[in-house]
């Protein structure tokens, strides 16, 4: 019988998503952002840091919704 493997969390990724005039950093595993910016700069450093820290990778959204950029730091 095959073993069953759930997602882990440290495969997830931080996305910067924007929101309203704002901006989001979200794990792709959370409910919850993880924080909430005036700005993309900002959201972009704070996900960036968190995405280096735990090995994930890094998923930046433009303004539309559609990712524009990715950035792995997994080891």
């Amino acid at each position: 019988m095959a073993k069953k493997t759930s997602k882990s969390v440290s495969n997830s990724a931080e996305h910067v998503i924007p929101l309203g005039n704002g901006w989001v950093v979200k794990n792709s595993a959370a409910q919850k952002f993880t924080a909430i910016t005036d700005n993309k700069r900002d959201a972009i450093t704070i996900a960036r840091e968190i995405a280096k820290s735990k090995g994930r990778e890094l998923i930046i959204h433009g303004k539309d919704g559609n990712i524009i950029s990715r950035k792995s730091y997994a080891a």
